[in-house]
């Protein structure tokens, strides 16, 4: 029997809310998505021997193994020594940062208090709704969906701390679907196929996943997907997040290190003919963040046509490196914060070259309050390298909302009408 979403998402929550006692929900986190994550690979795969698996749970370190520990004076050790160090092991792909300290009094307590909240914490997962045994594939997207369900949750629940590696679903519901619609001709329809695509600050990669999931639901076909992000936890995460969405080892890659410096030695091939370039690049990149560009970094081939953006904001700097590795036909859509439509300075002179350059194809600008991390009002920049039309389409979503208590909401039928308006470029008085 398939398991209900409603129901697995808001236990799994209550369940996990209830448990955190005074734990910031961005440390917390780390333990509840790790716990699914053991819970899922245990049921899929730990019996498995007559195919590969993305993640081997060698003896003794499954999920039925940590219920075992349970009252255990020891137990956090236990589970850090014999649970978590043998699948890191066992697992090429897998390192020590991927998991929480099990041991950690700070977070857990001393004593009784550790062994009772981590007895606690297995015992959310023993519920046998949660059963993911590979003949019940059914369960695969509730699975994941759930790792994302708390993701938000997590992010919602801590501001800042942690909405930096989440973009909220409904932003990343547009951008899927404008980059999975045909680049040349959008009012055509969805593509076919999407060979590549790359996000640069992928954070827990879920907007990757959406752009996934929509070439599926669209009978079309996705090739490998690339993502970056430079901090460390998020990262871990953004590989969690793939393989809980059935993504396997082969269609994914994703870098660890800075975007800005082009840490990545695969992106700075200097041979043309072998320079990676991708059919779609998504990007919500850490909004105004304030960087140190040298002079040198002025000759970098991804800034040297259009300009380095200031110390103040690298808003153009993010937007101008994804640029760089887009495909001549390909489609590029970035949220960045609302300043880069009119601030003067270095940021003038980029944001001219590209309207100039007529690679500008699309400005959508959204409503205040829509993120976790920040009220601003963001727009969505939609850039292209060999565009049809040669004007540029502005979209004033910006009005068009429902009020909530933390955030704004874009409704169904808000996100339809942005979607509907890029594809047929229809004019609309005050919205296009």
């Amino acid at each position: 029997m398939a398991i209900k979403k409603s129901d697995l998402y808001s236990s799994l929550w209550a369940s996990c809310d209830e448990l955190r006692g005074g734990m910031d929900a961005s440390q917390y986190k780390d333990y509840v998505l790790f716990m699914l994550f053991i819970k899922y690979v245990s049921d899929k795969y730990g019996d498995s021997d007559d195919f590969a698996p993305p993640v081997v749970i060698p003896k003794g370190a499954s999920f039925k193994d940590m219920v075992a520990l349970k009252g255990h004076s020891d137990i956090g050790n236990l589970i850090n020594t014999q649970v978590i160090q043998p699948l890191i092991d066992a697992n090429q792909r897998l390192a020590r940062s991927d998991f929480p300290d099990f041991n950690d009094s700070n977070k857990l307590g001393d004593g009784a208090q550790k062994v009772e909240k981590l007895g606690n914490l297995i015992a959310i997962f023993e519920n046998p709704a949660l059963d993911f045994s590979k003949n019940r594939a059914e369960n695969d997207d509730i699975l994941g969906d759930a790792y994302e369900y708390l993701i938000g949750q997590f992010a919602a629940g801590s501001g800042k701390k942690a909405g930096e590696f989440y973009t909220p679903q409904q932003i990343s519901n547009i951008l899927s679907a404008i980059v999975t619609l045909d680049s040349q001709e959008p009012k055509t329809g969805p593509r076919g196929s999407l060979p590549s695509v790359f996000d640069f600050a992928c954070g827990s990669g879920s907007l990757l996943l959406n752009i996934r999931h929509r070439m599926k639901e669209n009978g079309g076909t996705i090739g490998k997907i690339y993502g970056q992000e430079y901090n460390i936890t998020t990262y871990n995460l953004a590989r969690m997040n793939m393989l809980l969405h059935g993504v396997k080892d082969t269609e994914f890659e994703i870098f660890h290190g800075d975007t800005l410096k082009n840490e990545w030695d695969w992106l700075r091939e200097t041979n043309p003919a072998k320079k990676p370039a991708f059919d779609a690049v998504v990007a919500n990149p850490p909004f105004s963040y304030r960087w140190d560009p040298s002079e040198s970094m002025g000759d970098d081939v991804r800034f040297k046509n259009h300009g380095l953006a200031p110390k103040s904001a690298a808003d153009f700097a993010f937007l101008l490196h994804g640029f760089h590795f887009l495909k001549d036909e390909g489609v590029m859509a970035i949220i960045l914060p609302h300043g880069v439509l009119f601030r003067g300075g270095a940021e003038e002179k980029i944001r001219t070259k590209l309207l100039k350059d007529g690679h500008i194809d699309t400005v959508i600008g959204l409503p205040a309050n829509l993120f976790y991390s920040t009220g601003i009002p963001v727009c969505i920049l939609v850039l292209k390298k060999c565009k049809k039309p040669d004007d540029v389409l502005f979209i004033n979503a910006a009005e068009h909302f429902e009020k909530g208590k933390r955030q704004n909401q874009l409704k169904p039928e808000h996100i339809a009408k942005i979607i509907e308006t890029y594809r047929h470029r229809t004019e609309e008085p005050r919205y296009s």
